[in-house]
């Protein structure tokens, strides 16, 4: 199995540490963000990893070298200046990613989740999602997670999606339907990958697994902060 890295974003809730340094190449607990992913994707057998990246982009390749040091062979699909947002990116990375159903997490969260064979796809699905309780800046939470493994966008209580999850490159055959037409007249289109999920939801095509260990979404300083100081061997 391959995987995907969401790498390409700004940063802009980071400054200024992001102002020289990518969010997934900042450091927490002595390692840059995205070397923890990078050990568990080994760790579970996947041998090819995407990283798509934008802002600061020459930083990977010279931080991560080609993955040989974890056994992995690196791919850097880098997406122009802008980010294409998470869909946009996803399509950008599909002809690396193959065409069979492949991981993807986002480059600037922590977790201790390792156990990535609980997310294969389903024979009939298009997605499944690692989903965490809700933390206190996202209180409302995404999806609500049906007993059976189904996801709703509505009805009980609502959990957060973790940004990490499986999906088969079918999960992108909708894109234009899904995100606009505007979209497509674009050579590079940009597009969130949420109205993908929704729509994949509303179909029936998605599910999901509630993590209840620990998970971050480094979104701001103060959180990298905490993340380092509680990584950090005492």
């Amino acid at each position: 199995m391959r995987a995907l890295i969401f790498a390409a974003g700004l940063g802009e809730r980071m400054r200024p540490l992001t102002t020289h340094t990518p969010k997934p190449l900042l450091h927490a607990g002595g390692k840059p963000l995205i070397a923890w992913h990078l050990e568990k994707l080994a760790a579970i057998g996947v041998r090819e990893v995407v990283v798509n990246t934008s802002w600061l982009a020459d930083q990977f390749p010279r931080e991560l070298g080609d993955g040989s040091r974890w056994g992995l062979r690196l791919h850097f699909a880098y997406e122009g200046p802008t980010p294409l947002e998470t869909g946009g990116g996803m399509l950008h990375a599909l002809e690396l990613l193959g065409s069979d159903p492949f991981l993807a997490v986002n480059g600037d969260i922590w977790t201790d989740f390792f156990d990535f064979r609980d997310l294969l796809v389903p024979p009939e699905g298009d997605a499944r999602l690692v989903l965490v309780d809700n933390p206190p800046h996202h209180p409302g939470g995404d999806f609500h997670l049906h007993p059976d493994g189904a996801l709703r966008t509505g009805g009980g209580t609502r959990l957060t999606f973790a940004g990490i999850g499986a999906y088969h490159p079918r999960l992108l055959e909708r894109w234009v339907e899904v995100a606009g037409p505007a979209a497509a007249t674009e050579a590079r289109p940009a597009f969130k990958l949420a109205p993908l999920l929704q729509d994949a939801i509303a179909r029936g095509r998605a599910s999901g697994v509630h993590h209840r260990g620990a998970w971050t979404d480094v979104g701001t300083p103060e959180r990298l902060e905490l993340l380092d100081r509680r990584l950090l061997p005492v």
